[in-house]
């Protein structure tokens, strides 16, 4: 017998209290409410986690994930699936990109703070990945941070370091919470620094590293021009999707930053690319 405990979602989907098997293992409705669940909260899924949680084989999880694209619940990828693109002008809010990929932003954050030196002037560009990355900067010595993110200027005014100083740029506040404009681009124009990390909202062969921003690629151009060193950090699920605005092509990155999720393919083409591609792996 099946417990009928389950609801049906607005996705005509059962939810994941929804009906078990006497042998504890998912009815194919369960699994793919599941499914989506975990997509809408980290952004994507790989087949062979999934496979090994809901103990089913790879190939059951690819029929899962290609009922869900056929209904326009998720993208399929090579090795899983991700949200559906909402837009090239669609700019989602910090607290939503905060819980995407975190194992592999922070080991993207680990590896960026190792590049870091006592006394190094820095700027660090508005995102998630770079408000890891600030957390993990808190005790550097001599330190001097630029950035436009909100965040990242509020995790080092509760560190409280006397020796550290923090540098807000003005601006208009986006839904990144990063401060964009004329007032942030004037800000920035005067500074020379050692290095930027960048965080960005997608990256393309074509497009290069991209947000939904108008006004914040401008900031973002700007720090690039007043940086001797860029680093961009961008997870893999950033690989082909396309902001409305370019901030700067593919290879004027002197350091890419990015995980194991990364397809094989995209790799190759980032390796001929970019002067140095890091490859980390999520813990």
């Amino acid at each position: 017998m099946f417990s009928t405990t389950g609801l049906v979602s607005a996705t005509g989907l059962v939810s994941a209290t929804g009906l078990v098997g006497e042998t504890g293992l998912m009815l194919a409705q369960q699994r793919q409410a599941a499914i989506l669940d975990r997509v809408r909260a980290a952004g994507g899924v790989r087949v062979s986690e999934l496979a090994a949680e809901y103990g089913v084989s790879d190939m059951t999880i690819r029929r899962d994930l290609e009922a869900l694209a056929d209904r326009g619940l998720l993208a399929k990828v090579h090795g899983g699936a991700t949200t559906v693109s909402p837009g090239s002008a669609h700019e989602p809010g910090f607290a939503a990109k905060s819980v995407r990929q975190r194992a592999e932003k922070a080991a993207m954050a680990a590896r960026a703070a190792a590049l870091v030196s006592p006394g190094d002037a820095i700027a660090l560009s508005a995102g998630t990945t770079t408000a890891g990355l600030a957390q993990r900067l808190v005790d550097v010595p001599d330190l001097t941070v630029v950035t436009n993110s909100i965040p990242v200027a509020d995790v080092f005014y509760r560190a409280g370091r006397p020796d550290q100083t923090v540098i807000l740029t003005g601006g208009t506040r986006t839904p990144s919470d990063a401060l964009v404009g004329s007032v942030a681009v004037a800000a920035i124009r005067s500074l020379h620094l050692d290095v930027l990390f960048l965080g960005v909202h997608g990256m393309s062969e074509r497009a290069g590293y991209t947000t939904p921003n108008l006004m914040e690629a401008d900031v973002n151009r700007s720090l690039v021009e007043a940086a001797e060193r860029l680093v961009v950090l961008a997870d893999h699920t950033k690989w082909g999707t396309v902001g409305i605005s370019s901030i700067v092509p593919l290879d004027r990155a002197d350091v890419l930053i990015t995980d194991e999720g990364l397809e094989q393919q995209a790799r190759a083409l980032l390796e001929e690319t970019v002067p140095e591609l890091v490859v980390v792996t999520a813990q």
